[in-house]
């Protein structure tokens, strides 16, 4: 047993490990080869490369802008490339940009455009002010160029270079002469109350040959370095004459010319395949984490194997006490958990809510794990944007038959005979829920005007998603449900239902579900900081093989933890099982709460009163979601762990 343990624990590392290295693979997603001149109208290269810019945002705030809004240099009347549905939740809004590069063409001090604002015209000072203000909230810039982030990198702490894959519009030096952000890292940027514009890029692209074939190549690295020139002459930029900066208290006329300079340099060492790596190698904690993760999942299973342990030998002892009563007056003395065999099967008060959460719990861990599971394969990494979101929110949609048979099954076991209001609950509750929240925050990122404000036309297409797949499927698998057979249980409820006991402190229903979440929790948090930092502090997260040894470990953390007190809820006589086993392993989500709550004013820098009620309202869904999904695992592994038990003990 020990051995096949450790297998299978060695099997799950390499799966992770696998996942991880391989996380930026992206099957079916073919390398564009360039060249210096395209020969003919079918040539297998391009000459020509694409820069795509992408919407602009900042760790002080949950509001993404597009490109255009801050007035920057833009392509007129230019086709936008198609966005999935996952681009468009995340508020991602990609169009093509006016810096124009060639392979192998350099270019020195070019000039894309030059923007003149007057504040004595109110056009003008809004623009301006918009400016400063995304400035000043440390908006980033994110470009694309050859499906791969345009990546500032620069030197931090320990000589470690980072890869930053987003620069920042500009920066401000405070009233009291502090640099804010990216003022400090050029001496230069030392006027009190003065804004610093970064408009020009040096813009540097890594590309190898490819081998047998001749003078075609591929890109491996696009990097740029944000500078800030006041150009002595507009008409012919020099890139040489001091930053460009704008008081706070300006008024009057001023040009805001935009240049950038391009430089091609070869890398033999680079392949395609592994092009991200870089970005990789230097996000910050990463290589403090593997440990952390690794420490973290040993314990947890650890502790999983001690509570297996105990619980097995108990049991194993328990059982065969029992099945050596032969007597009546030994059956008279009964004790323990056998006590309640004739209730512990007893349906439970508000059936019809409990179905309800088991349904849509059920369709939400199908959806996770699936989803999961390509990730760890590649076909969901970052360089197939939007790809996860697009993949969870289908996998929802299709998933609704096994939400309405789960709740059906149930419900009819528990008694139920309103059949119709529990179909039409399973199919509207939760996801109502869910998408009335994230409606009033689609209100305030439209009053907002921000890129993440979900399109009308979008927000028709999930409502139709919704209702004319999610609905009718989540009808069939209820019109199952109920036409199945109730679930026979392995011994008969007693028409009387049992007197419970005075209980102890430990063996009441609120402490036990408190101290219930602590174990689950203990074993995600340290990945929950992962990917709170992905999602509000826009980092790359790409350790998805990790996190799917994570979703298994807590999988069987949840179930075991809710096995363990239900078994001393039993042994104390209280036969009623199904929402607590549900609660104990569901305040799970009531940690993550508080830790969000932590992470919101411990590492987050997010300012206004409209990003302060985004972050809570979208951490309230994720919390929701989170309850469901851990609930139905705790339900599911006490239901299994007392139909085994009651199927294997004699009852007269």
């Amino acid at each position: 047993m020990e051995a096949s343990g450790r297998a299978a624990f060695l099997a799950l590392l390499g799966a992770a490990l696998l996942g991880g290295a391989l996380g930026f693979y992206l099957p079916g997603l073919a390398p564009v080869s360039f060249c210096e001149t395209e020969e003919g109208t079918e040539s297998s290269c391009k000459s020509g490369i694409e820069l795509f810019v992408n919407r602009l945002d900042s760790v002080e705030s949950v509001l993404p802008y597009e490109y255009t809004a801050f007035d920057f240099c833009a392509v007129s009347k230019a086709k936008r490339p198609s966005e999935n549905l996952g681009q468009v939740l995340f508020g991602e809004r990609i169009e093509p940009s006016p810096y124009k590069l060639k392979f192998k063409k350099e270019e020195k001090c070019k000039t894309v455009c030059t923007k003149s604002y007057n504040t004595n015209n109110a056009a003008d000072k809004v623009n301006l002010d918009f400016l400063k203000k995304g400035m000043l909230l440390n908006y980033q810039h994110h470009w694309i160029v050859d499906n791969m982030p345009v990546t500032w990198c620069y030197n931090v702490e320990d000589r470690q270079k980072f890869c930053n894959p987003g620069f920042p519009i500009g920066c401000y030096v405070t009233e009291a002469g502090r640099p804010k952000d990216a003022c400090v890292v050029n001496s230069n940027f030392n006027e009190k109350d003065t804004f610093y514009i970064f408009n020009h890029v040096d813009i540097t692209i890594n590309y190898h040959l490819v081998e047998n074939e001749k003078l075609v190549a591929r890109l491996v690295a696009a990097k740029m370095e944000p500078n800030s020139y006041k150009h002595t002459n507009v008409d012919e930029p020099d890139c040489a004459a001091g930053p460009m900066f704008l008081s706070n208290k300006f008024s009057g006329e001023v040009k805001i010319p935009y240049t950038y300079s391009v430089h091609f340099v070869e890398d033999k060492d680079i392949r395609w395949a592994s092009r991200w790596d870089y970005i990789l190698e230097s996000m910050p904690h990463t290589n403090i984490q593997w440990f952390s993760i690794m420490n973290s999942l040993v314990i947890v299973l650890f502790l999983s194997g001690m509570v297996a342990m105990i619980m097995l030998r108990t049991l194993h002892k328990d059982i065969a006490r029992y099945n050596q009563m032969d007597s009546v007056e030994d059956a008279q003395e009964e004790f323990g958990w056998k006590l309640v065999h004739g209730d512990v099967f007893r349906p439970p008060r508000k059936g019809m809510l409990l179905s309800v959460f088991l349904g849509s719990g059920t369709q939400i861990f199908i959806m996770t794990f699936v989803t999961l599971f390509f990730a760890c394969l590649g076909f969901l990494s970052p360089a197939n944007r939007g790809a996860l979101m697009t993949c969870a929110v289908v996998l929802w949609v299709l998933l609704g038959t096994p939400a309405g048979y789960i709740a059906a099954r149930f419900y009819k076991s528990f008694g139920g005979e309103k059949w119709k209001t529990n179909v039409l609950l399973t199919a509207f509750l939760c996801p109502g829920v869910v998408f009335a929240d994230f409606f009033v925050m689609n209100l305030i990122l439209w009053g907002e005007g921000s890129s993440a404000a979900m399109p009308f036309g979008t927000l028709v297409a999930i409502l139709a998603l919704w209702f004319c797949i999610s609905v009718p499927l989540t009808f069939i698998g209820a019109y199952f449900g109920f036409k199945k057979a109730g679930i026979e249980h392995p011994v008969r409820t007693n028409q009387i239902p049992r007197q419970i006991p005075e209980q102890s402190f430990y063996t009441k229903p609120l402490p036990g579900i408190i101290m219930g979440g602590i174990l689950p929790f203990g074993c995600i948090f340290i990945q929950l900081f992962f990917i709170l930092n992905s999602i509000w502090s826009h980092q790359m997260y790409y350790m998805f093989g990790f996190l799917f040894l994570v979703f298994i470990i807590l999988f069987i953390t949840c179930s075991e933890a809710t096995i363990l007190l239900c078994y001393f809820h039993l042994c104390a006589e209280d036969y009623h099982w199904q929402w607590r086993s549900f609660l104990t392993s569901g305040f799970t989500a009531a940690y993550f709460l508080v830790y969000a709550i932590h992470y919101f004013f411990s590492k987050l820098q997010i300012t206004g009163l409209a990003s302060t009620i985004l972050y809570f309202g979208y951490t309230m869904i994720m919390a929701l979601i989170f309850f469901l999904f851990t609930g139905t695992i705790g339900f599911f592994a006490c239901f299994w762990f007392i139909t085994k038990i009651y199927s294997v003990v004699k009852v007269d």
